[in-house]
Formats: C-alpha cells, structure tokens, sequence
C-alpha cells in the first residue's frame, strides 16, 4: 500500500511517498519546496491570498506527483505557522479546491506524537531506556520524550523556530557575531525554567537537522555544532550552499536552527543523532497502523 504525506511547514511544503516493506517504511520519493508561510505572516496573523494560492500550487503539484508513483492514501498536514493563522480554513479551502485533498492542522501536542513516531520507527537499533525527540520548524520546536515501545509520554511545544529567529534577528550575510548572540539570547530565553532528565538517545529531526548531517555529521555534539556555526558565520550563504550542495534558502536558516539544537542538547545532556525518519514517517505510519498494514 503506496501512502504519501504532505506536510505544509512553517518553511517548506514537504512530500513524502514511501510504502510498509519488512515491517518499515521504504521511501519512493521526497520532494520539497521552500514555501516561507511564517515569514509571510510577519507582523500579521493572516496569511496573504498570493501565498495561499502559491501554497495550494504547490500541495497540487505534490498530490499530482505522488498519484502517478500510484498513492492509494495521501494525508495533507500543516503546522506552526498554520495553526497560529487567522485565516487557516481559507488555506485549507484552497487546497481542497486545487488540489483535492483535506489538510489537517496538527496540534503541537499531534505533531510531537507523530514526529516520534517516525524518528522512533526508523532507529536501526532501539534501546530500552527513555528517547527524546526535538523536531526544530520554521515557527516552532517539539520536543517528545518516552520509549520506542511505550511511545511519547511527554510533549512540549515551544514557539520559537528557525524561521521566526532567522527573520527576526539575522540581517547580515554571513551572520554577524551580535546577530548570532541576539539569537541565543532568545533561543536561551525560550526554553528558559525547562528541566529534563537525561535520555537514553536523544534524535534531531527537521529541516535543519537534515541538513545539517552535510556541515557536522550524524551527530550533533557542542563541538560539531560550534563548528558548524564557525563556517557559517565566516561564508556566504551562497559560499555555503556551493561547499555542502544545500539550497541556498536553507543555508540562510541554518544558524538559527542550530542554535535551538544545541540548546535542546545541553537541556538533555546528550549529543543530538540526526534522525532517519521524523513527522512526515509518523504520519504515513499512523495511516498505515489505522488500516491494519504497519502495525
């Protein structure tokens, strides 16, 4: 059974086409576009019908594609920047009427869940104790903490994400170092009073962390992520996105994302291993556990 998952971010319009085998997921295809809703909500709590249409474009182009990879199932899900907008129903009605498909909009208590169930589900060895998984967006940053067989016990959603940050504080190319300290300031603030115990593994999901497997590897410790932030700081974006093939777009984000990463890290006492799986995987495994498939 071929599903698909949309998932309209605060950054991106994601689309995953992936389908049970051996009792995981085999990914057919993933396909992303760079959409910015949170950063078309600046200084307004609606999003404007020039970017609603661009995004039910987009959704429309996706669901085309996944019907012809022969998609029996296809669930379209919006976050952050979705819930906190005034108008979300007028997004949702568009896409209903271009591209034929419903939109969920994810509480954050939903997309905690659901992202670790995807990182959780693509672990190649799943360890007894507690996982924590932080999921940062464009708008706002997840964590989730239980056991892969228990599934997630405690969510917490923080309004702070790459996107809102990178927005709010980051004017320079490359970032200047007070632009870069602005930032932490906030993400510290942010998650200020938070205590957590520490966890057995701890993943990092997202776009951020996605692309960060390119600058610092599978594992995100303070030193690689330090560093990371070095080379982002010394070089353009475009210097950046030519040295590691990343999209310019995401490169501009970075920084910020990885500030919140490193803050979660230091929270839990643990590096952070970048997921193989995250919210789109959890989606497309819940629809697959509700039809009896995947279990």
């Amino acid at each position: 059974m071929i599903c698909a998952c949309i998932d309209i971010g605060s950054n991106t319009t994601r689309l995953l086409v992936a389908e049970p085998k051996d009792g995981r997921l085999r990914e057919l295809l993933r396909q992303r576009a760079f959409t910015r809703v949170g950063k078309n909500l600046k200084g307004n709590d609606r999003i404007s019908d020039k970017k609603i249409a661009q995004v039910a474009e987009v959704v429309a182009t996706q669901v085309r594609v996944a019907q012809e990879l022969g998609t029996q199932n296809i669930r379209a899900v919006a976050t952050a920047a979705i819930r906190e907008a005034a108008n979300q129903e007028d997004l949702a009605e568009a896409i209903r009427e271009t591209a034929a498909v419903a939109v969920d909009v994810l509480t954050d208590e939903e997309e905690a869940r659901l992202a670790f169930v995807g990182a959780t589900r693509a672990l190649d060895h799943a360890p007894d104790g507690d996982v924590a998984v932080v999921d940062v967006g464009g708008a706002s940053s997840e964590i989730a903490v239980g056991t892969v067989a228990g599934g997630a016990r405690w969510t917490a959603s923080f309004r702070v994400g790459s996107g809102v940050l990178a927005d709010a504080y980051l004017r320079s190319d490359p970032p200047s170092t007070e632009e870069l300290d602005a930032a932490r300031a906030h993400v510290e603030g942010a998650f200020e009073g938070l205590a957590l115990a520490q966890p057995e593994l701890a993943i990092a999901v997202g776009g951020t962390a996605t692309s960060l497997r390119r600058l610092a590897g599978a594992r995100l410790e303070h030193e690689t992520i330090e560093r990371s932030l070095r080379i982002l700081a010394s070089q353009s974006v475009e210097e950046v996105a030519a040295r590691f093939e990343l999209e310019p777009e995401r490169v501009g984000l970075l920084p910020t994302g990885m500030l919140i990463l490193e803050q979660v890290s230091d929270l839990l006492g643990r590096p952070l291993l970048i997921g193989k799986g995250g919210l789109r995987e959890g989606v497309i495994i819940d629809m697959l556990a509700r039809e009896g498939v995947l279990g």
